[in-house]
């Protein structure tokens, strides 16, 4: 693919999860006018405790990779590049692909 064909998907793709975002506020009202009616007002109370939980999970575990990476693969790849450069005669440029490549792999391996 080429970029151009690349942004347009990329449009597209936004523009059908975005367009149309009354889609999303339906869904959420049936799932809580079905929970309402089977569990009723205690159940509703303990799915948005759990939906709460649940997001607060998921965004503690989004910044906790996003440290990760930041710790383990670019201030360590940048900083060898940087490294390099001065000791080779390699450009920082040059370099920073190949460091890169090897502090991801450091993250891999560590988990």
């Amino acid at each position: 693919m080429t970029n151009g064909e690349l942004l347009t998907h990329a449009r597209t793709l936004g523009d059908r999860f975005f367009g149309h975002p009354e889609q999303y506020v339906d869904s959420f009202r049936a799932g809580q006018a079905w929970v309402l009616e089977h569990f009723g007002q205690n159940g509703l109370y303990a799915a948005y405790l759990v939906g709460g939980v649940l997001a607060i999970y998921i965004i503690s575990k989004i910044i906790k990779i996003t440290f990760a990476a930041v710790k383990y693969l670019l201030v360590p790849g940048v900083g060898l590049a940087l490294i390099g450069s001065f000791v080779s005669p390699y450009p920082f440029m040059f370099l920073l692909p190949i460091t890169l490549t090897g502090c991801s792999l450091l993250l891999l391996f560590k988990g």
